[in-house]
């Protein structure tokens, strides 16, 4: 892959007794090089990630972005994204990276929620394409693709992951966001 192709990062950070997520959107190039920044936010245990993501790429309004990586696939306490939906309104493929193993979302989504909540996220959970394995460098990583096949997403996440187990991307969007959180947090309490 060329140094100068670019994904973007998206991943969430949230506390206990947060409604909202702070989400962070990082581009970086395949380079290491970070090459902008983007923010919303999702409602905690809400169904609006997917929409979110769909508004945060268009405000970043950046045609050279070439793949979107998202950190899991239900930030904010089981706002589980739609990832065919998602790589439809941006025109790009989507991966959904996760680094834990698991029976998958189901058993906790059960546990979590009942009636309606419970039917439209199991719903939009099972549309999702199935996790791949992926060993990257000493670390197991899962990947779901929508708009490459698992040999081209494969060849994505070994690109933007120079060392250890998180692509570059998510890495750099998760400390962009806990830093974005904590800085609404103190912001709320008047300190700043």
């Amino acid at each position: 892959m060329k140094p100068g192709s670019r994904a973007l990062g998206v991943t969430e950070s949230f506390a206990g007794g947060d409604e909202r997520s702070v989400l962070c959107g990082a581009v970086v190039r395949a380079d290491r090089t970070a090459d902008g920044f983007v923010f919303g936010s999702c409602a905690v245990g809400g169904t609006d990630a997917t929409a979110a993501m769909e508004s945060m790429y268009g405000d970043l309004d950046r045609e050279d972005v070439q793949y979107l990586l998202l950190a899991g696939i239900a930030p904010a306490w089981f706002n589980v994204v739609d990832l065919h939906a998602l790589a439809d309104a941006v025109s790009r493929p989507v991966l959904s990276v996760s680094f834990e193993a698991s029976p998958g979302l189901e058993p906790a989504l059960r546990e979590a929620f009942s009636g309606g909540a419970l039917a439209t996220r199991v719903r939009t959970y099972r549309a999702q394409p199935s996790r791949h394995r992926l060993a990257v460098d000493d670390a197991d990583v899962w990947v779901r693709a929508v708009g490459v096949d698992a040999d081209r997403a494969e060849r994505i996440v070994r690109a933007f992951t120079p060392e250890g187990g998180r692509p570059e991307p998510l890495r750099v969007a998760r400390l962009a966001a806990r830093a974005a959180r904590r800085f609404r947090a103190t912001d709320r309490d008047g300190d700043v």
